[in-house]
Formats: C-alpha cells, sequence, structure tokens
C-alpha cells in the first residue's frame, strides 16, 4: 500500500498538528509533544479535537503536494479538472492552460495529472478523516466530541463520493461493480499491510449514506454549531445543514428520489436557521462568489493571504479562473461559457451578466469594470462571475475564497427529486418559485413528464453551478454523454462523447497498481481510454 502510505504521512499529520490554523489559539502545548501526549490530551480536553478537525479541512487547500505543478493547488484544482472535461467550461488550446489534458480528454490514462491529484488529495483527506474517528469513538456522549466525529464522518463521505462519481460509472445499473477502496479508521492497518481491493458501487454508497446519516444525528444530538468551535469562517466546517446537503447529493446520484428531495427540503430548513438563503437578484447581479461569508454559502474553503497558494501568486483557483486578477486565465487561459447554453440564458435572467456576452459586455459589470474587461482584451463569453479578491481590479493577491455547497443548489435538487418521486407538477412550480424569485422573474417552469422536468433542473443547474465544480457530474449522473457541438471549443477539442464511453470513467494511477498488490492482483482496473477524434 505504498500510494495509501505515502498519503497517509501528511494526512496525518495535518490531522493532528495543533496550530495548523494560525487563527485557533488552541495550541497550550509545546510543538514537540508526543503523538500518545496529543491523543491523550484529545480524550482529557475535547477542545483539543479542533485540531484535528482544522487539520481535515485544511487537507482541501494544498500547495503542490502530489503533483508538483502549477495545477495542484488541492480541490479547487480538482473542481476545474472536472469542469474543463464537460461541456459548458470552454479554454483556448494554449501553453497558459495547466488544464488542457483534460480539456482535451487525453486524461483518461493511469498516469494523467488528473487521476494523480484526484487520487492524492482525496485521500489525503481520507487518511487525515480516518485519524480523527481512530480518536473519537462512536459512543461519545461529549456534545463537542459529537460535533467533531461527524466532520470527519462528513468530510471522508464526500471524499469516497467525489472518488465513486469518477472511478465508475452512475450508480443505477451498476451497483456490483467494482468503485474504490474503502479505506476507514477500521481497516487501514490491515490495509497498509495486505493492500486492499475496490468496493462494490453498492458498498461505497452504502457507506457514504450509513456514515452522512450518523453524522447528521451527531450534529442533532449534540446541537454544536460550527460557530461555537470557531469564531473565523465557520463555514470552513460541515453544518448541519450542509450535512443534510450532502446526504441529499448522494441520494440524488443513487437516484433515491424521496429521500433526496426530503434532505434538500431539510437542508434548506436547517439553513434558514442557520441565516443562510439564496442570493437576491440584485446581489446576484454583480460578480462575487469570493467570500466565504456570503449568506448563501453553505460550505466552502477558507483562503487566508498567507497561505502558500496565495503567496505563489499564481497556483490558486483565482489565477486559472479568475478573469479580472493577476495570473494564467488573465493572459490568456481564458474561461468562458459554451456559447450555445449562453444564447439559452434570457436577457430577463441576471445570470447572463455572469458572461460576456458576444460584444464582450455585460450589463452586470458597472462603468469601471466594464472599462477594465474591454481593455483587457477578455474575449466574448468569458466568465466574470467570480470577482477578485476584495473586488480589486487585476490584483495580484489571489487570497480568494472558494465555494464548495451553496444553498442554491438544494432548491433545484428538491425541485428535480420532487418531479422524479412522482410529482412533477410540484417539482415544476419548486423551479419556477426558485428561478422567478432569484434569478429570472419571467421563468416558468413547464409542468410535464418527470424527465422533462428534470431536465429543466439539468439547464438550470448548468447555469446557476457554472465553474463550481458539480456541472460535470450531471452530464455523468444523467447518461448526457459531452456534446460540445456550437459550444465554441477549439475545433481539435470539438467532440461528441457518447455515454457510457470509457472516456468518462478514469482509470485508477499506476502508482496505486504499483503500491496495492491486492488491488493489482485482481487486475480490475478501469480501462484507459485514447483521446477522442473531433467532429
Amino acid at each position: 500500500m505504498k500510494r495509501f502510505l505515502k498519503y497517509a504521512a501528511p494526512a496525518l499529520a495535518l490531522a493532528l498538528n495543533i496550530s495548523s490554523c494560525s487563527d485557533l489559539a488552541t495550541d497550550p502545548m509545546d510543538q514537540n509533544v508526543t503523538t500518545g501526549q496529543k491523543n491523550e490530551a484529545k480524550e482529557m480536553n475535547p477542545e483539543m479535537a479542533l485540531a484535528g478537525v482544522s487539520g481535515v479541512a485544511k487537507t482541501l487547500n494544498t500547495y503542490m503536494t502530489v503533483l508538483e505543478r502549477h495545477n495542484d493547488f488541492g480541490y479547487p484544482a480538482l473542481m476545474l479538472f472536472s469542469d474543463c472535461r464537460g461541456v459548458d467550461m470552454v479554454s483556448p488550446n494554449s501553453g497558459y492552460n495547466w488544464f488542457a489534458d483534460s480539456a482535451e480528454l487525453s486524461d483518461c490514462n493511469v498516469n494523467s495529472d488528473y487521476t494523480e491529484l484526484l487520487w492524492g488529495v482525496l485521500y489525503q483527506q481520507v487518511f487525515a478523516s480516518n485519524a480523527v474517528l481512530d480518536e473519537i469513538k462512536a459512543d461519545t456522549t461529549d456534545p463537542f466530541l459529537q460535533f467533531y466525529r461527524a466532520q470527519a464522518l462528513a468530510f471522508r463521505s464526500f471524499d469516497f463520493m467525489m472518488l465513486a462519481q469518477n472511478y465508475q460509472f452512475p450508480y443505477a445499473g451498476h451497483q456490483d461493480d467494482p468503485c474504490i477502496m474503502l479505506i476507514t479508521e477500521e481497516n487501514r492497518e490491515e490495509a497498509t499491510v495486505k493492500g486492499c481491493l475496490r468496493s462494490s458501487v453498492a458498498e461505497t454508497y452504502s457507506r457514504i449514506i450509513d456514515d452522512l446519516t450518523e453524522a447528521i444525528n451527531l450534529l442533532t444530538e449534540s446541537g454544536v454549531r460550527s460557530s461555537q468551535v470557531i469564531s473565523s469562517q465557520p463555514k470552513r466546517f460541515i453544518s448541519l445543514a450542509t450535512a443534510y446537503g450532502l446526504r441529499a447529493r448522494a441520494n440524488l446520484l443513487m437516484e433515491n428520489w424521496a429521500d433526496a428531495a426530503s434532505d434538500a427540503g431539510a437542508a434548506i430548513i436547517q439553513a434558514g436557521r442557520e441565516g443562510i438563503s439564496p442570493l437576491s437578484m440584485a446581489e446576484a447581479a454583480q460578480p462575487g462568489f469570493n467570500n466565504i461569508d456570503s449568506h448563501s454559502w453553505m460550505w466552502g474553503i477558507p483562503v487566508a493571504e498567507t497561505d502558500r497558494v496565495v503567496t505563489s501568486a499564481i497556483v490558486n483557483f483565482p489565477s486559472h479562473m479568475g478573469s479580472m486578477n493577476y495570473g494564467y486565465a488573465g493572459v490568456g487561459a481564458f474561461r468562458s461559457i459554451n456559447q450555445a447554453l449562453f444564447a439559452s440564458i434570457p436577457a430577463s435572467d441576471v445570470r447572463r451578466g455572469w458572461w460576456l456576452d458576444a460584444d464582450g459586455i455585460s450589463t452586470n459589470l458597472s462603468a469601471e469594470w466594464q472599462e477594465y474587461a474591454s481593455g483587457s482584451g477578455l474575449p466574448p463569453f468569458t466568465q466574470v462571475k467570480y470577482a477578485p479578491y476584495q473586488n480589486e481590479l487585476g490584483t495580484s493577491n489571489n487570497a480568494s475564497d472558494v465555494p464548495l455547497m451553496r444553498i442554491e443548489e438544494m432548491y433545484l435538487i428538491e425541485a428535480e427529486a420532487t418531479a422524479m418521486a412522482g410529482d412533477p407538477g410540484t417539482g415544476a412550480g419548486l423551479l419556477t418559485q426558485f428561478v422567478s424569485a432569484y434569478r429570472d422573474p419571467a421563468f416558468s417552469a413547464t409542468s410535464g413528464s418527470p424527465e422533462q422536468v428534470q431536465d429543466q433542473v439539468f439547464t438550470q443547474r448548468r447555469i446557476e453551478l457554472w465553474g463550481e465544480g458539480l456541472t460535470y457530474y450531471d452530464f455523468l449522473r444523467l447518461n448526457k454523454g459531452l456534446d460540445r457541438t456550437g459550444a465554441g471549443f477549439p475545433d481539435e477539442w470539438d467532440y461528441n462523447v457518447p455515454a457510457g464511453s470509457d472516456l468518462l470513467r478514469l482509470p485508477i494511477p499506476q502508482t496505486e497498481v504499483q503500491g496495492n498488490e491486492a488491488f493489482r492482483l485482481a487486475n480490475n482496473n478501469n480501462p484507459s481510454a485514447s483521446r477522442p477524434v473531433a467532429q
């Protein structure tokens, strides 16, 4: 298990590092105390477990820990990799585009940057979560320890869910197919010695649902809120609303429609109690999406000016995404919307201004910002959804926070799942209520078959969640295939990949094959696939 061991050591260090977050002020002990002393201290003082959970969260925001390249900056890089694989994020075939291999779909092999980084980042967090779970047992009755255990369970479930979507086809019809290695606090030592086989898709999702259910129960019983354990940017942790949101995502993937609708509804209600609500139409009609304290964010990655990804200047999410700040995107690796999708957005929808139009204009930009965009040579359809850090045009300080879940997603899940559970009329009504209240006053969903409502939600998700690392997975779960006709991709990347293609399921990295003897002997890795032929 050399591959797992590679990630176990740094993940364990993060999970046990009591000074992993500079603003926690929970470091009464010398930095050289033993691991055993730290573990004993955690049992004596539940607040010390905060350091371990902070280490788990910190694994999402890492600097060149796997690839040691400029596309290696933790989970936000994985968001870009997946979006570039899809249909809706158009980018140029340029030397500045560090995600070009995924945009051209030449990354479906055991040595690609995407599969290496995906495996590395998510299993780092799995191991960090396991370290916390090994210390905080399921029978704890301390409210704060219950909260910390819930964090580790929910973070690990998120990792397993993301891994499952990349390494096997959608749940329905593939329940018995091999998926990923379920490394937990219960089997990690045996796996390190003997290796570990892939669990089935059904086993993987069963673990995800069970762990999220335990996390929800623990958060409910404890009554502890993130803001009670950390005052600065508490949305770095998983609240009860977010735990419901994660289970809503899992149930959506499993096509457990009634459960998905129920969980999304519970997330909306609980989020309201936590002070979370959708962006208003006026708020959405301007660049943003750079601050974890936004009232629409349920969960996100806080980024500090002193973080290594920021001091690097260019190895970070805003560098590769942002159009109006210093970085790779600003010098040619622009991120643009699928032109056919843009054409489908009516002028009455405030989100149309999240991108420049064919004339390079966005109605969401002030005169100053529009002048900057035009003067910077931003091409048509370039995104202006993401504002630069602290809204400073041209800034080289790329300390913007990164969204992981917004409340708007829950409204869309509830509408789709309600329709697919057998009530398309109510589903269409929920969709109409959300979009007309918060994005487009002229919008009205058409009530038809469940699948017709689902397809309308799909379009709304493509618009609302653009650039947030979620849209590609909608194409996969809905078996849509990747048709880039009319999207505006370079001619050599103009593909039409059918659903079920081996290109839509990554092979597990070669380094894992080499280091995991049990997996190697089983010989059941996913096949590699060659870059497709352009249309």
